[in-house]
């Protein structure tokens, strides 16, 4: 039965035991990394896009 209070508390723990162990696990180095590349990918993608764009403009006159 998906509503048994004994089948909802088993998957809270299950789903909080799992989070909390992935947590601990992750150092606030690879956060910090993670988010350096992020910025640089969005930073990079939206340079692109707009050479592309005025490229694209010179290229159709």
């Amino acid at each position: 039965m998906p509503g048994n209070p004994e089948t909802i508390g088993t998957r809270s723990g299950t789903i909080g035991g799992t989070l909390i162990g992935l947590l601990v696990n992750i150092h606030i180095s690879d956060v910090v990394q993670t988010a350096v590349l992020t910025a640089v990918g969005a930073a990079v993608s939206f340079s692109v896009s707009l050479l592309m764009k005025r490229l694209l403009k010179r290229w159709k006159k």
